[in-house]
């Protein structure tokens, strides 16, 4: 990928990150979410990273979109927005699941990261 590329792929990104608002914006009865999240090599490979990303009602909303851990991945990564949005939706405590990243190579195939997530929401009494 040449400089100009990268650029706006950069550029596009801040823009995601800036129009996507506010925990209590997009879901105004949470309190709080906690991800632990462990990301792995492929699909089945070892761990890459484990960490935990804890929100707040003024954080922004794109932190549920993870990047992949593939180094040439550009339009991959890991959205768990329509995760949190079906716990939200059906007042669940917590959820698990497990993902692969959505970018995929020529042959169709997706070699660049996978994760589990476990989900934790408090809600506004």
């Amino acid at each position: 990928m040449i400089n100009a590329e990268k650029n706006a792929h950069k550029l596009a990104l801040i823009q995601k990150k800036q129009l996507a608002g506010l925990l209590s914006d997009r879901f105004p009865q949470v309190l709080s979410i906690t991800i632990n999240v462990v990301h792995y090599y492929g699909e089945s490979g070892p761990v890459y990273m484990e960490r935990t990303i804890n929100m707040v009602p003024n954080s922004n909303i794109y932190l549920l979109h993870l990047q992949c851990s593939g180094g040439r991945c550009v339009n991959g990564g890991f959205d768990l927005t329509p995760r949190v949005e079906e716990l939200v939706r059906n007042h669940k405590k917590s959820g698990k699941g497990k993902m692969v990243c959505a970018e995929k190579d020529e042959a169709g195939a997706s070699n660049h990261a996978s994760l589990s997530y476990d989900i934790s929401i408090k809600y506004l009494h």
